[in-house]
């Protein structure tokens, strides 16, 4: 049997001015014989726009202010910085109210089951019933030529089927095999945006970013793949591991389009991963900037890098592969070559 979403969008007060004033626009539009509907395009004035969206509910964040509802964001990190324990914590405490499917490509039940284990008493830990974990069937026979069309046929299924809006999907490898290519990637991104608009669906994507050096800042280029993803995606967020002690991970906001920029490079949160009892989780210790857990650069490693840039340049590469290579700017690599 179907089970109701709790808590959905707080609603708002009716807004009767607004209502009024976009039948008038409308009726204005219509006068001037203005069309309405445009082949693929909706055409409306700037103020209907406004006044038809003031009465729809504002969206509601989901997780601080780093995911909404109705958006598809987007976590990355490097590998075994714990973003699959983080996405957890996010899915087990949005599951209290909303019902959650979260989609795990990584860990088999077994490794899931451990992590979530106290290895003392041997007591495993109880998340709320409204948070389901998905794999993919030991049994299924997926067509291997069209694997990626099958999957995000079946993630659209099983939400609509189970009346869940909300997904997590770890990782995004497993949605797009090929996501390096800019085409794959926009085709990909496209599909999930017609999923978002048409059921009204939350969704967080995990991805892998390519080893990073630590003394450079997180930006949108460390996000694997193509570029294009990072367009697509309505926000953004990434974990960082610090410099300046192996066990401190810090989470850097990259892309908002609802709410406040709050966790930007001045203002990133810090954590350690820490196993409560029985739960695996990122415990908050404050805030700080980004560049207090940024490596310092010594003056050896300084020269290396301008050794290595010149070294690289005179091969023929250009200035951003060798950034790119080397884990600097592109134009810190223009004045090393040029010294």
């Amino acid at each position: 049997m179907e089970m109701e979403e709790k808590n959905e969008t707080t609603r708002q007060p009716f807004n009767a001015i607004a209502a009024i004033g976009a039948e008038l626009e409308s009726q204005r539009q219509q006068a001037e014989n203005v069309p309405t509907q445009s082949g693929m395009f909706s055409v409306k004035t700037a103020n209907l726009t406004i006044q038809e969206a003031a009465n729809r509910p504002n969206p509601v964040p989901l997780w601080l202010t780093l995911w909404y509802q109705g958006e598809v964001c987007c976590l990355f990190a490097d590998s075994n910085l714990g973003k699959s324990i983080y996405a957890v914590q996010i899915a087990a405490e949005i599951a209290e109210t909303h019902k959650v499917l979260y989609f795990d490509f990584e860990l088999s039940d077994k490794q899931f089951q451990l992590r979530y284990t106290n290895e003392t008493i041997g007591q495993c830990h109880r998340f709320p019933e409204d948070l389901y974990r998905v794999e993919i069937s030991r049994d299924c026979l997926c067509p291997q030529d069209d694997f990626e069309n099958t999957l995000i046929m079946e993630i659209e299924k099983l939400s609509v089927d189970m009346g869940c809006k909300i997904l997590i999907i770890d990782n995004l490898s497993y949605l797009c095999m090929t996501s390096e290519k800019g085409e794959d990637a926009g085709r990909l991104m496209s599909r999930l945006m017609d999923l978002k608009r048409k059921h009204e669906l939350s969704i967080l994507i995990l991805a892998h970013t390519p080893k990073r050096q630590l003394n450079m800042p997180i930006t949108q280029n460390d996000l694997a793949g193509s570029k294009k993803l990072y367009n697509f995606f309505d926000s953004v967020f990434a974990i960082g591991k610090s410099a300046k002690d192996e066990n401190l991970r810090y989470i850097k906001q990259l892309k908002v389009r609802y709410g406040n920029f709050e966790y930007g490079g001045n203002n990133v949160i810090v954590c350690t991963i820490e196993k409560a009892d029985d739960f695996l989780r990122f415990i908050t210790l404050g805030h700080a900037t980004e560049s207090a857990h940024l490596k310092e650069i010594t003056e050896e490693e300084r020269n290396r890098m301008k050794s290595d840039a010149r070294s690289l340049h005179s091969q023929g590469m250009s200035y951003r592969e060798i950034g790119e290579k080397l884990g600097i700017s592109k134009t810190t690599v223009e004045r090393y070559c040029k010294s």
